[in-house]
Parts: structure tokens; sequence; C-alpha cells
């Protein structure tokens, strides 16, 4: 018999770089599971948790520790899937599993041309891609065994994406 409550529900980190597909996994997930959907630049952007601008990047400064305490009391209740291009400033006591969305460079090059990033932006952008950056950054976060990587480039992948994060979440419920 499990020790856990049957209604809980574990938290879920799905981070990854921009245009990787975190967003529209998460809406799913969250539509699926019926877990909230916390995406981390919206809730900076409505409670101005924001720091300064940048302008050399064109993006907000996210005030991290103000975010983490806004944050802090749902996290504790669970069942929350938290998307966010970042993981490292993320407790790690938080998570029972974190999701890293990939996505091949030309397609993820297409995706932020159309967002209109500016040449800086999207080069470093690219670059944290290529070089595996969030990965690793989540992979140097937290315990091995709860890091996964998921695919993001297609409508195919993201839906084997949903299903991966779906199984690991069964899993989790027979503990």
């Amino acid at each position: 018999m499990s020790d856990q409550n049957v209604d809980a529900k574990p938290n879920i980190l799905i981070t990854g770089t921009p245009g990787a597909g975190k967003s529209y996994l998460c809406e799913r997930l969250a539509e699926q599971l019926k877990f909230d959907w916390l995406d981390c630049s919206k809730i900076a952007k409505e409670n101005d948790y924001i720091e300064e601008h940048d302008e050399e990047y064109d993006c907000p400064i996210l005030d991290e520790e103000r975010l983490m305490d806004h944050l802090e009391p749902l996290m504790q209740k669970g069942g929350n899937i938290v998307e966010y291009h970042g993981c490292d400033f993320f407790p790690e006591r938080w998570f029972q599993a974190v999701f890293v969305v990939t996505c091949p460079n030309k397609t993820l090059y297409d995706r932020l041309k159309e967002r209109n990033y500016n040449e800086k932006k999207l080069s470093s952008n690219i670059e944290c891609e290529i070089f595996g950056t969030i990965l690793e950054e989540a992979r140097d976060s937290y315990k091995a065994d709860i890091v996964h990587e998921l695919c993001g480039e297609t409508a195919a992948d993201a839906d084997k994406s949903l299903k991966t994060v779906k199984q690991w979440y069964r899993m989790w419920k027979r503990k």
C-alpha cells in the first residue's frame, strides 16, 4: 500500500528554450490531468515581478525571489505544472519530475523569427539550444532520475511528449 495520499498530486516542471514547445504541452497536460498550469512568465508580468527590462535582448528580467514567494503556497498543495525557460532557481523539493523540451535548431530558429525576436536574442536562444544549456541546468539542479528530455519539433513529438508525461504520472500514482 502506498504512503501517499490518494488525492495527492505531484508538481511537474516543464522547461526548455523559448519556442521549444513548452506552452503547447503544458496547456494539454493541465487540461487532461486536471493540474494547475503556472506559466511563470505570465505570472511575473501580471504581478510585476520584473526587476528591469534588458534592452539588448528586449526582454524582462525576472525578480526570482518575489516569484518564489508567490509560488511557494501553491507548490505546497501539489498538482501544478510549472512552465519556465529556466530552472536552476526553483527549489528541488518542489518537483517530482522535470521535463526539458528540446527542439532542432532550424525549427526553433523559424519559431523565434516568427515571434520577431531581435538578432541578439534569437542567436542567444539558438546557442542555448545547441549547447543543451537548459537540459544541463536541469541535470545540475535536480536528481538525475527526475529529469527527462522531450522533443518539441512536430505535433507528433508533442503527442508523444504528452503520452510520456501522462505515463510518468500514472507510474507516480502507483508509488
